[in-house]
């Protein structure tokens, strides 16, 4: 009996890490195709991220995390989690220079399952003006183009007043393809408009600035999915620090 429990669980670890190291694969590919396109339409340079470079919790998850300054956009995170038996990309634009929306990508591989988050905050001084509604009418022209997956049903939050584009989707291996297609096509769509859009004035990035704090400094007060995982391995004052200086970069555009 005991030898027979040994061999089923040397067996479920081997089929976890075997799917891990194919998940790691697609995600890596997928994150690289993902920057090449981001590259395409701008300057993206490598900025240190000092001790939040990786990121331990738990003993399980080590997170690396790289940061970078798009060019007349602003601030990229890219993070990614393998965790054995779920890996993860995380890649948010927070943008400081032109009336973008911030653009946040969760992308994860759990086994033979694949969930696809692609949210967009309207963090801007007015939702209404005619080149603002431009920009969300592009962003939901992609958005069309996904319909075919599987749409995945989440939990209301507070920050869901801000998103007037969201997808959240669902898929299997065999969909690999068309959610790396998904990734780079939101990349795609987001710098074509930004590109088209002119520098905000000095003034209106002060705004900007401000709306991206508040919304951080809520996520912080007010919590979130992973927002709560940080707080409760890292401490509320640290993931503020982690926020402010990395994950959307506010302390670098001060």
């Amino acid at each position: 009996m005991l030898l027979t429990i040994v061999l089923l669980i040397g067996a479920l670890a081997g089929f976890i890490a075997f799917n891990a190291s194919k998940n790691m694969e697609v995600m890596n590919r997928t994150l690289d195709s993902g920057m090449k396109t981001l590259s395409e339409y701008a300057e993206v340079t490598p900025v240190d991220a000092g001790e939040f470079s990786e990121i331990k919790m738990y003993g399980l998850m080590k997170f690396k995390v790289s940061q970078y300054d798009v060019r007349d956009v602003g601030n990229l995170l890219v993070m990614t989690v393998n965790m054995g038996f779920m890996q993860m990309v995380s890649y948010v634009i927070t943008p400081y220079d032109k009336n973008m929306p911030l653009m946040s990508m969760d992308f994860m591989y759990i086994l033979g399952n694949r969930k696809a988050y692609v949210e967009f905050y309207d963090l801007v001084s007015d939702r209404n003006s005619d080149e603002y509604v431009d920009v969300l009418a592009s962003i939901k022209e992609f958005e069309k183009k996904y319909s075919s997956l599987e749409d995945i049903e989440t939990a209301p939050a507070w920050y869901d007043e801000l998103m007037t584009v969201v997808l959240h989707k669902a898929g299997k291996r065999a969909d690999d393809e068309k959610i790396e297609e998904m990734f780079c096509d939101a990349v795609r769509c987001y710098m074509e408009k930004a590109n088209e859009l002119g520098e905000l004035s000095e003034e209106e990035k002060a705004e900007k600035l401000a709306l991206t704090q508040e919304y951080s400094d809520n996520l912080i007060s007010k919590g979130g999915v992973s927002t709560d995982v940080f707080k409760k391995a890292l401490g509320e004052e640290k993931t503020k620090e982690f926020f402010d200086k990395v994950f959307f970069g506010t302390e670098r555009r001060k």
